[in-house]
């Protein structure tokens, strides 16, 4: 099976990840649980993030399965939003995210793969 239509707009997107990243840190300093999502997601702290981050890619992974295109970019969305929360509670910042990326460049995933050393 081929892809419908190439990724394209990464500019779109870094703006559009760009101003959530910057959101998700204002509410994390604001504190506020009681009117935003994203600090009673915080303040649950990393498991409670963490289960967000799974429980949105089965939605993603459903979705992609068997719904349409435009319910597949809102789960994307989702994941991509409570990744982004989930970093936070860890302190991971963006940065780190982007050098895993960037190291991984040039290589091929199955090479990339083979390369990594066994879990625990």
């Amino acid at each position: 099976m081929t892809a419908k239509a190439p990724l394209a707009s990464p500019a779109r997107l870094a703006a559009a990840l760009t101003h959530l990243a910057e959101t998700i840190d204002a509410r994390a300093l604001e504190g506020d649980a009681a009117s935003s999502w994203t600090a009673k997601l915080l303040a649950k702290g990393p498991d409670a993030a963490a289960s967000k981050v799974a429980e949105e890619g089965g939605e993603l992974a459903e979705a992609v399965r068997r719904e349409s295109d435009e319910r597949v970019a809102s789960e994307a969305a989702d994941v991509l939003y409570h990744v982004f929360v989930a970093l936070r509670s860890r302190g991971v910042a963006l940065d780190a995210v982007a050098a895993a990326l960037e190291k991984r460049q040039g290589t091929s995933g199955i090479s990339e793969k083979a390369a990594r050393p066994p879990k625990d």
